[in-house]
């Protein structure tokens, strides 16, 4: 410990010299931190100073939004949020009034917008809670369903989830999980790819299943559950594309003033052959991706030549959709002299590409 105390004194130090050559000054009085230790026993805690002034000990601390307490249990963090869904929930009863109330597809809307952003909001940090914790919030999601569907109390949980087409809260974590750790996988400088369990500490976390094993260990395991254990996860370089040398993606949509409801599909007929009379000169092509339960597959047509693709199951219908994009670019020669024309059905693939921030 007094090891420990030293070398964190010593970065206080620096980090308050370097703010007194740029002008800037550090208040003890106003800082805080927090002692991460899972003893049992009486111990001390560091003593840390800022100007001969010892900085206070606090049991949690507020950061970034999420709550980080001794243990990291993240229970005071939960007890909050849990506050502050009840008191959201409390709005969407008043707007789920039965004579001027909003309409389903709206309460959902607001529901997503301020409690599952919130429950959402650190969730990768929070998972790695204990399940008697992170089932507080689980009664939350349901009611909240109930209110925005005007299902009764009598309802199934699982009929909630697909009449409402919502996850469950520890599905939504474990997605969100995913999604965080393959964008570490992506990254070959990121931190935690060099981050390696060793073969005494697995041999711990085998003997105690009970124990929460790091976030990388976690997902390695949830990887392997899902039977994903051989994907290429391509590789993002920052420096490749500049974002200030990268032109800006533009699509043309001349159907988006129209409904499919309630426009009769002659009328589609009528403005796509208007579109196409007036890019007569582009050559066009056509793409498209699907999927069932045992395959997934793209498919590409140029020029009267149909080219097909399978995929691996695990893909999605976006990912099938954009891929079919990139092979009819490749199959584009850049020598040739006439322009080109792609159609696509799929409005998320395009939309991700005009909204890109990589």
């Amino acid at each position: 410990m007094r090891m420990i105390e030293r070398q964190l004194q010593t970065a206080v130090n620096n980090i308050v010299k370097w703010c007194d050559t740029k002008g800037h000054s550090i208040s003890a009085s106003k800082s805080c931190y927090v002692h991460f230790c899972c003893k049992r026993g009486i111990h001390p805690d560091p003593e840390i100073r800022i100007c001969d002034v010892q900085i206070p000990v606090v049991p949690d601390v507020r950061f970034l939004g999420v709550i980080f307490d001794r243990r990291l249990p993240f229970l005071p963090h939960l007890l909050h949020l849990r506050k502050r869904c009840e008191k959201s929930l409390n709005l969407l009863k008043v707007l789920s009034n039965t004579s001027w109330g909003a309409d389903r597809t709206s309460l959902l809307r607001v529901y997503q917008a301020i409690v599952l952003s919130r429950i959402d909001y650190g969730g990768v940090v929070y998972g790695s809670a204990c399940n008697s914790t992170l089932k507080k919030l689980d009664p939350f999601h349901p009611m909240a369903l109930r209110i925005c569907s005007s299902a009764f109390r009598t309802s199934p949980v699982q009929s909630l989830y697909v009449n409402c087409n919502q996850l469950h809260l520890d599905l939504r974590r474990r997605k969100l999980s995913l999604a965080y750790y393959f964008k570490i996988s992506s990254m070959p400088s990121h931190p935690l790819q060099n981050v390696y369990m060793s073969t005494s500490m697995k041999r711990l976390y085998d003997a105690r299943p009970s124990n929460i094993q790091p976030f990388m260990n976690r997902m390695k395991l949830l990887v392997s559950e899902l039977d994903l254990p051989n994907v290429n996860i391509q590789q993002r370089n920052l420096f490749l594309f500049q974002p200030w040398n990268t032109p800006r993606f533009h699509y043309i949509n001349h159907f988006a003033n129209y409904s499919k409801s309630t426009v009769a599909p002659v009328v589609f007929q009528r403005v796509f052959t208007s579109h196409r009379g007036q890019y007569s000169s582009y050559s066009t092509i056509y793409t498209d991706g699907w999927k069932r339960v045992d395959y997934v597959r793209c498919g590409v047509v140029i020029e009267d030549i149909m080219h097909g693709y399978r995929l691996d199951t695990s893909c999605s219908v976006f990912t099938a959709e954009g891929i079919a994009i990139c092979r009819a670019l490749q199959l584009i020669d850049s020598n040739m002299p006439r322009k080109y024309g792609i159609y696509t059905d799929s409005m998320s693939v395009l939309d991700a590409l005009e909204n890109n921030s990589d």
